[in-house]
């Protein structure tokens, strides 16, 4: 068995903030050792279900918008039941990321849809696992977490620039530890299969 893991990184965008974490994440995964999959899910025909069924772990990513996942992610999601009633992705690593317009933006409440969906899937979710470096006084709202998301890595867009602008770099910092953090849990999570 290789020691290198499968990471697919699973995203809707609508505008293209989040494909910009998309990739960040898979370059955190390549970073730490592992091969990325990037699957848009934004065309239920085009989605690549078997790099899905292949990988060890899945990056789950959404806009939020209206305090929830985007409808295209929200109809990929409803369209993995043949996936859940086979149990395809149990015990598969889990974890997310989530962009919107505002600091809140309510991204919580997607991070949390999307948890119980891996969840629903019997998959084992990945928290971010990097403190807030943005909470006091001293803090640097360019740092690491500046939203302070726990769950998963979230960013914020400003909604009058583009792709090529936002989310900031460390937002982008931010995505890409949690697809390195991933990654290493999913060679641990190999080994102990051994």
């Amino acid at each position: 068995m290789s020691d290198q893991v499968k990471v697919a990184v699973a995203y809707h965008s609508g505008y293209g903030h989040t494909e910009v974490l998309a990739n960040a994440v898979a370059a955190g995964i390549e970073n730490a050792g592992g091969s990325a999959t990037i699957i848009s899910v934004a065309d239920l025909e085009t989605i690549n279900w078997d790099a899905l069924a292949e990988a060890d772990a899945i990056i789950f990513g959404s806009p939020t918008y209206m305090g929830s996942v985007s409808g295209p992610f929200k109809c990929f999601m409803d369209a993995t039941s043949k996936v859940w009633y086979t149990q395809g992705w149990k015990d598969k690593l889990a974890a997310g990321f989530t962009n919107s317009g505002s600091l809140s933006g309510d991204k919580l409440n997607s991070m949390i849809q999307m948890s119980v969906f891996a969840a629903q899937h019997s998959m084992l979710w990945v928290s971010l696992g990097v403190m807030n470096g943005n909470n006091n006084s001293k803090g640097d709202p360019q740092s690491l977490n500046r939203v302070g998301g726990y769950l998963g890595a979230m960013a914020t867009s400003n909604a009058d620039e583009g792709p090529d602008v936002a989310p900031p770099q460390c937002d982008r910092d931010t995505a890409q530890a949690l697809g390195a953090r991933v990654t290493t849990a999913a060679k641990r999570w190999q080994q102990a299969s051994l």
